[in-house]
This record gives structure tokens, C-alpha cells and sequence, in this order.
């Protein structure tokens, strides 16, 4: 049974790896994000597919998104929430994903964010990874625009 010190080392363990991660993407770092995930990761990303299942299908589908985007993107986050257990725990959270496309078009959106991290041989990793914005469903369309 985890102890609260033990709690307080993981959550500050995660938030390490979630800054890790965060500094990664700001600068565009494919090795660097994809040192964050376990190689199994399973992850529900706003870009199609539906699941992208394992290291090397996820990295494939930041190195795409990294093409949409002239330059590096920001991250902001609020409203997170972290549960720590032994051996796993899940974040859930805002995020706000702001940057300029490939055509030079700004965007700045704010989206629903859940990562489930997994302790791999002593250091915490994220296992599973959940992005998604509402939808509205009377027109079908995704709510990009929503601000907390």
C-alpha cells in the first residue's frame, strides 16, 4: 500500500514526465515525446485513425502533426486533476493547443486531455493517452472554439 510520501514522490515523478513531455512538443522533439510513452502505448488522438496502437504507430502520427505546423506549438493547462496509485495513475485536464498550420493559418483551441501513466521497471510512463472536443450533435460539428 502506497504511503503519502510515496504518493507525493510519484505525483511529483509524473509531473516531471508531463513537463518533460510538454518541452518536447513545445520544441517539435519526436525522441523526446516519444521517451514519455511505453512502447504499447494506446492512444485516442483527434487525428484519424480512431486508436493508434504501439510506439511506432504514435510517433508516426506526431511526425504528421508536426508537418501541419509551421513552427513550434505552445501548451497551456488548467483544471488537472491527478490519482495516483502504487503502480498507475490517470491525469485529466485542459489543455489549450495553440500554433500557426502550414498555410501560415493561427489556431488556438482548447481540448479535453487524459493521459493513464504506468510505473515500467521504476520510472512512470504514459501507457494510454485520450485528446477529444466536444461535439455538437444536431450539425455533426467538432466545438474547437469552446474556452473553459
Amino acid at each position: 500500500m502506497a504511503t503519502q510520501v510515496d504518493t507525493k514522490i510519484a505525483e511529483a515523478q509524473i509531473h516531471h514526465l508531463m513537463d518533460d513531455w510538454a518541452r518536447a512538443a513545445r520544441d517539435k522533439d519526436i525522441d523526446g515525446i516519444m521517451a514519455c510513452y511505453t512502447p504499447d502505448i494506446v492512444s485516442f488522438d483527434m487525428i484519424p485513425p480512431l486508436q493508434y496502437v504501439g510506439a511506432e504507430a504514435y510517433r508516426k502520427d506526431w511526425q504528421m502533426g508536426f508537418e501541419m505546423c509551421q513552427e513550434a506549438g505552445d501548451f497551456e493547462t488548467r483544471d488537472e486533476t491527478l490519482a495516483v496509485g502504487a503502480d498507475v495513475a490517470f491525469c485529466h485536464r485542459l489543455n489549450r493547443m495553440s500554433g500557426t498550420d502550414e498555410e501560415g493559418n493561427a489556431f488556438d483551441c482548447w481540448v479535453r486531455w487524459t493521459q493513464c501513466f504506468k510505473k515500467v521497471h521504476g520510472k512512470w510512463l504514459i501507457a494510454h493517452e485520450h485528446i477529444s472536443v466536444p461535439l455538437d450533435m444536431q450539425t455533426n460539428q467538432a466545438l474547437t472554439d469552446l474556452k473553459p
